[in-house]
């Protein structure tokens, strides 16, 4: 039965390999298009660049080209967002139609150094109203590596952890996801438009935005918003608030908990790790005591500095890194794990560490009730079940993709 099994999973890796030169074509977002994300200053133009009123110093979102889609692909986009107005607005004439002015690369950076994130926008106009252009992030595209790492091994252990994910993306089951930063957003409208259940720089939905109050910032969404982002926007709600007021301040229970949350220092507060720290707490508190899932990106550990903790001439084209991968680990299953008991659940939980390709971030997820008892996994048997659960995560939410490379790279467990 062991070989059996060994060897299904030898032949998914197979298919799933063979799969993956195709599928890099199809994906925007592939590492491939890295040279277009931070592209050179000659074909930049800043979008957006003031001074942080929250302690981010400097903000600033730069455009740069992006070669897809193709425009022999535009007129279908066209027609695409022509069937879109019909159908919000049904029994009203449109006699103009949409044109698609191109796609660009924004990224947004703190302090024209920390590259907090980047986004591939689509700009388009009505004929009608050549003046008034229409950003819309692109949903479906992933750039930068750390994201889709977060995405799949996120999905694999919660789909490990008995939810079913299917339902959940078909709309027949409630899935609350809880993204803290992700600064331009792509994550969380990645999500909320594969799973049914500075906002103009970066092409973001305004319906999105909510008060303090809890109340959404517009009544009713605009005519191009209605567009764009019917069907997606109504499952999202964006709150600008302390991370830690956010938590201490509220009563839900989430399923996952996506966590990317460095400063315009590029730190990552020790607010939101100490095992301490009321932050940390709240979150265990507030995750599903069965298959609750936290998901964090770290930036990887020192050893890869120089001496005097400057970047490695080699290393700095990509995204920089910290010093507490280790540390926070610990923390965050010490107080998830530890607590899942508490709040009704198994002790079953885990944690886990796997590097991202490309860029040195880490991914560390910490999980309850992964299926098997805790003093009887091992280390060999939790990843296969990961690469097991990701041909699902692939299939049902029709990832352009492959989450294997995610998984499977510098793979630790935590102690």
């Amino acid at each position: 039965m062991w070989s059996r099994t060994v060897s299904s999973l030898v032949q998914n890796i197979r298919r799933r390999l063979s799969t993956a030169v195709r599928r890099r074509i199809e994906d925007e977002g592939d590492w491939f298009y890295s040279s277009e994300w931070w592209g050179s200053e000659s074909a930049s133009n800043t979008i957006l660049r003031s001074i942080s009123d929250k302690g981010n110093g400097v903000v600033s979102v730069v455009a740069y080209p992006s070669s897809r889609p193709s425009e022999v692909y535009w007129p279908a986009t066209e027609r695409w967002l022509q069937k879109r107005f019909e159908e919000t607005h049904p029994g009203q004439q449109q006699k103009d139609r949409f044109m698609i002015l191109g796609y660009q690369w924004r990224v947004l950076r703190f302090n024209d150094n920390t590259r907090q994130s980047t986004a591939k926008i689509l700009a388009a106009y009505q004929e009608s109203e050549p003046g008034s252009v229409c950003i819309m992030q692109q949903p479906h595209c992933l750039a930068v590596p750390y994201l889709k790492s977060m995405v799949s091994v996120g999905l694999a252990t919660i789909a490990s952890c008995n939810f079913d994910l299917t339902n959940a993306v078909n709309g027949k089951k409630n899935m609350r996801i809880l993204c803290i930063g992700h600064g331009g957003g792509s994550l969380p409208l990645f999500l909320a438009s594969k799973i049914q259940a500075s906002i103009h720089a970066m092409g973001f939905p305004a319906f999105s935005v909510m008060t303090q109050s809890g109340e959404r910032a517009f009544s009713k969404p605009d005519t191009t918003d209605e567009v764009l982002w019917k069907g997606i926007h109504e499952r999202l709600l964006l709150y600008e608030s302390d991370a830690e007021k956010f938590i201490l301040n509220s009563n839900s229970v989430y399923d996952m908990i996506f966590i990317d949350a460095y400063d315009g220092d590029d730190i990552f507060p020790r607010t939101l790790w100490d095992p301490n720290s009321p932050f940390l707490k709240a979150l265990g508190n507030q995750l599903h005591p069965e298959h609750g899932t936290v998901v964090v990106n770290l930036h990887s550990d020192s050893e890869l500095l120089n001496p005097d903790g400057s970047i490695p001439s080699v290393l700095d084209h990509i995204l920089p890194m910290g010093k507490y991968v280790s540390q926070v680990g610990r923390a965050y299953k010490d107080v998830i794990v530890g607590s899942a008991i508490s709040c009704g659940g198994k002790d079953s939980g885990l944690g886990f560490t796997v590097s991202v390709p490309w860029v040195c971030n880490t991914s560390l997820v910490v999980c309850r009730g992964f299926g098997t008892k805790s003093w009887n996994y091992s280390k060999d048997m939790i990843l296969n079940t990961l690469i097991s659960k990701s041909l699902e995560v692939e299939r049902v939410l029709n990832l352009p993709f492959s989450c294997l490379q995610y998984i499977k790279r510098g793979f630790i467990l935590v102690d």
